[in-house]
């Protein structure tokens, strides 16, 4: 039986995948979403592409990583998604995308530096490209966890974007913003290079970002 929760959780899950789909973020069946569910999560499917998805077609993987018989086989990510979830307390939900500039950055091998202040939005001065390794695998999902300790957010080599945050709706937000400060950064390169924000500049900022929005 599913409860309240898992079901609203399904339900957005599904919307977060074609938000990606309609705001160019992502394509076809790249990119899977999660999100903590009791012991375990819940992850999109493996080669299912946003339209066909339904909340019935999410996958609950236990905290050991079993999925029970019936249900689709879960993305091929989902041991980074897992990994992550299981080493930050604080994280709640992952997207992960192929967003077109964040992606050109990171076949580059480019960090994001102090372009732009949003780029505070990772959690640091700056978003760090973790190393490349095979898709799926779990040096890929060990090199990840290394990348985002302390951050919301990293580029993958190679390979394209991950971010993370509390909820759902949050980790949209940020994978959103990494990959317009990709494209501010991808512009900058492109007439000359950028004029960085220096550190004590970024330190700022990111007091400033502690008390941004609403809290209630």
């Amino acid at each position: 039986m599913v409860s309240p929760d898992e079901a609203k959780l399904r339900v957005r899950i599904v919307e977060v995948m074609q938000a990606m789909d309609a705001r160019g973020l992502n394509r076809g069946t790249s990119g899977n979403v999660s999100a903590r569910c009791g012991d375990g999560m819940l992850v999109t499917p493996s080669g299912v592409p946003p339209e066909r998805l339904t909340p019935e077609s999410i996958v609950l993987v236990a905290a050991d990583g079993g999925v029970v018989e019936g249900q689709l086989k879960p993305s091929s990510e989902w041991r980074m998604h897992m990994q992550i979830l299981r080493r930050r307390a604080d994280v709640g939900a992952v997207v992960h995308c192929h967003s077109r500039h964040a992606t050109i950055l990171a076949c580059a091998g480019r960090p994001i530096p102090a372009v732009h202040y949003m780029v505070g939005v990772s959690g640091g001065a700056s978003v760090p490209v973790a190393p490349y390794a095979t898709f799926g695998s779990e040096a890929l999902a060990d090199a990840v966890v290394e990348a985002l300790d302390g951050r919301n957010a990293a580029l993958m080599a190679n390979h394209g974007q991950i971010a993370v945050a509390p909820s759902l709706n949050h980790a949209l937000l940020i994978a959103e913003e990494i990959e317009e400060q990709a494209a501010v950064y991808w512009g900058c390169l492109a007439i000359g290079g950028p004029n960085l924000l220096s550190d004590d500049q970024m330190a700022e900022i990111m007091v400033q970002f502690r008390a941004y929005g609403q809290k209630a």
